[in-house]
Parts: structure tokens; C-alpha cells; sequence
């Protein structure tokens, strides 16, 4: 079931709900927030105060956060079922079995699916993690945050918590050599012409 937004919408965090765009001239009439956003505009490459640029912005890190939930959920889950009933079974059965033989089967046996799941969740979580598109999405979307925040301690009439989502606690650093549009085929294209 996907949220219709409206124009100047997007969603505040997974699950959550929908929030409008607070205008980037709002945040402007504070010179803190104002200084912040033209610092982190020339550091990051991006115009913070650029509504339409700001409300993709948000809406994309919305579909990134989706994602990795997703990504957690598809691999951690048959993860965690796997190893507790390795782990279960171990305990109430295969450790009483009579010969050592076959309970080290079971064990090289369990341990294998539990490193196999343990591999596709790992690999999963880099690729979300570590794709150097997404972690500059991600170190844009954490610095509008600041701006915003900064924006409100100055007085200017931006809603508690706005834009009401967390900031990355990981894999949000930004990466100037990466090419910002979003199709990775496109990287290093620029690199065959002589």
C-alpha cells in the first residue's frame, strides 16, 4: 500500500508519517542556518535550499531507508531462524546423540547453512550500505537535518524533530569522486573520451 504525496510531501521516516516540506527560503531567514546551508552546499555539492532538489532529496533517502529495512528483513530474518534452531535443536537433540561422529555432522552440517545465511545477509547489507550513490544521499539527507535544526533553535517555524527522521548512524559519508547521477553505468563514462 504506497502513500499518495502531495506535491510538497514526503515521508518523515519508515512507516511514519507523511510531512511537508518546509520552505528552503524559511530556513534561509536564519543567517546560522543560512551560513550552515551554503558550507554544506559547497562541501556536499548540493543546493539545501532548493526546494524541489531538497524534496527529492528527502523522498529518496524515504526509498533508501525502505530498502535496507527490506534488505535487513529478506536476510536477517531466515538468519536469526536458522541459527536459533541450529542452536535449539543442538541443545535438546543432536547433543545427545550416541556417536561423536554424527553429532559432529550436525554441527558441520548446521554450521555451514548458518555461515551460507550469515554470507547473504552480510553481502546484502554491504551492497546497501557501502554503494557510494546511496551513502551520498545519505550524508546530504543527515546535513539538511542539522540545517533545519539550526534553522529552528534561531527562531525560524520549522516543526519539532523536522524532517522527523534519524540521522544515519552509519555509512553516510560523502564520496566527491562519485558521480552523482543514479544509474552506476553511468560512472566512468566520462573517462573514455581522449
Amino acid at each position: 500500500m504506497s502513500v499518495i504525496l502531495g506535491p510538497r510531501e514526503f515521508i518523515g521516516r519508515r512507516g511514519g508519517e507523511v510531512v511537508t516540506l518546509v520552505d528552503g527560503s524559511v530556513l534561509a531567514a536564519v543567517p546560522e542556518a543560512k551560513r550552515v546551508a551554503e558550507e554544506a552546499g559547497r562541501e556536499l555539492r548540493f543546493d539545501f535550499l532548493d526546494d524541489d532538489a531538497v524534496l527529492e532529496l528527502l523522498r529518496r533517502r524515504h526509498e533508501d531507508e525502505e530498502d535496507m529495512f527490506h534488505a535487513g528483513l529478506v536476510h536477517g530474518v531466515p538468519l536469526a531462524l536458522v541459527g536459533f534452531g541450529a542452536v535449539v535443536y543442538w541443545g535438546g537433540v543432536a547433543q545427545y546423540w550416541e556417536t561423536a561422529a554424527s553429532r559432529t555432522v550436525y554441527l558441520a552440517v548446521a554450521g555451514a547453512v548458518v555461515i551460507t545465511q550469515l554470507f547473504f545477509f552480510v553481502r546484502s547489507a554491504l551492497s546497501h550500505w557501502g554503494d557510494p550513490v546511496r551513502q551520498n544521499l545519505r550524508a546530504r539527507a543527515a546535513r539538511y537535518r542539522e540545517i533545519a535544526h539550526h534553522a529552528r533553535r534561531g527562531g525560524a517555524d520549522v516543526p519539532a524533530f523536522y524532517p522527523h527522521y534519524g540521522p544515519y548512524p552509519f555509512a553516510a559519508k560523502f564520496r566527491p569522486e562519485v558521480d552523482d547521477r543514479e544509474q552506476p553505468e553511468s560512472r566512468g563514462s566520462h573517462d573514455h573520451h581522449h
